[in-house]
């Protein structure tokens, strides 16, 4: 008979605390809820009235999102309301806490301060965020916490992208990192990539330099940004959302963010001319045309229409943009190796955007994948998980 055992008991996560109500804070509460955890969801107390309304504010406009992040609407009353200056006591009886605010390297720091001490001994702590890093991040936590500290990225919308990158910093525990995949996996569905702590990870770091190449090379050969989404989606084993409906889903001030953080952080880098955001991209956000989340973006719903952006003019037109004969072609062969020969000859300007587009992904890919994964692997579940690629 056995004496004992030195094993672990098992880390079961009970109850989750999410900390930002922003978009994705909350559809990352309303999927840990369709998997049945308990969920408790905090952010900022309001000014006037409820001290609780923004947090509520945001479980009513989950009710009217779509795709919807609930199951089912009824789903939203079993996330727990909650504001840092009455509810942290709740964050001692968290499992796993998920901080989603703003990607704002100081004010996710200044949170920590405000919370570390309500953390649980068994607890991981885990930010959401697009790229800024793990180690940075982790400088103004205490030694305690160090260890069940990592990254972990959902793709939004949560419910819906299969991929959630893990992050480790330099002190976290493996163990740690092995619970958090495991929960994931089996009780969140998700697929689960291990990503270096470099600049935008490893989905982004790709995806995001695949995105900007595409509003390159539509500037470049003047094409109406529904054609190029025609080209980018589902034609090409990608996404239907494409490329510009992928970045109004994603938000334009968010997927900024992301590229400035390529540009503060790889200022050596050979392909920096693509990382800059074009004059017209910039406008979009001065203005708050945001994407989906502000009504306006790359796209625009007018009644029951859906207008597009004219990139020349700035202003919004119908849609009338579709894929030339000789692209359309050859995109009908499904043979990539006789389709890259066919669009590099093509003097179609569709079919060079697309040629052009595609190799300046593949060479960055090709050159960088040995600082940002283990394996070419791990690239490719990354890019199919976060973006919807085949």
């Amino acid at each position: 008979m056995s004496q004992g055992s030195n094993k672990a008991p098992a880390f079961i996560v009970r109850k989750v605390a999410v900390l930002g109500a922003g978009v994705m804070g909350a559809q990352i509460a309303a999927h840990l809820t369709n998997a049945k955890v308990e969920t408790v969801l905090f952010d900022l107390p309001a000014k006037e009235g409820d001290k609780n309304g923004i947090v509520n504010g945001a479980l009513q406009r989950l009710t009217k999102l779509k795709p919807a992040p609930l199951a089912s609407k009824s789903l939203v009353s079993q996330i727990k309301a909650c504001n840092y200056d009455d509810d942290l006591e709740e964050l001692k009886s968290c499992d796993l806490i998920i901080e989603a605010i703003a990607e704002r390297m100081e004010w996710k720091k200044d949170l920590y301060d405000k919370v570390e001490d309500f953390v649980a001994p068994h607890a991981i702590f885990a930010t959401n965020t697009s790229g800024l890093s793990i180690n940075e991040l982790s400088t103004v936590l205490p030694k305690s916490l160090l260890t069940r500290f990592c990254g972990v990225h959902f793709f939004n919308p949560p419910r819906y992208m299969h991929l959630a990158e893990i992050i480790p910093c330099k002190h976290t525990d493996a163990g740690v990192l092995d619970n958090l995949e495991s929960f994931l996996v089996k009780t969140l569905g998700k697929g689960v990539v291990r990503a270096k702590d470099t600049p935008n990870f490893l989905a982004n770091r790709i995806g995001v330099f695949s995105m900007l190449s595409v509003l390159h090379h539509t500037e470049e050969q003047n094409l109406p940004i529904d054609t190029v989404d025609a080209i980018t989606g589902a034609k090409i084993g990608r996404a239907k959302s494409a490329t510009f409906r992928t970045a109004d889903v994603v938000g334009l001030d968010t997927f900024g963010h992301v590229v400035n953080t390529m540009v503060d952080q790889l200022p050596a880098s050979p392909w920096k001319q693509h990382y800059g955001l074009p004059t017209w991209f910039t406008g979009l956000v001065d203005k708050g045309h945001l994407g989906q989340k502000s009504g306006a973006g790359f796209f625009k719903k007018e009644g029951k229409n859906i207008r597009r952006l004219n990139l020349q003019t700035g202003e919004y037109e119908d849609q009338d943009g579709g894929i030339d004969d000789e692209t359309k072609a050859i995109l009908k062969d499904r043979d990539w190796a006789k389709r890259i020969p066919a669009l590099r000859a093509s003097s179609s300007p569709q079919a060079q955007f697309l040629w052009g587009h595609l190799r300046d992904l593949w060479h960055y890919s090709a050159v960088n994948v040995g600082d940002i994964a283990d394996n070419v692997r791990q690239l490719d579940l990354a890019n199919r998980w976060g973006f919807g690629s085949q």
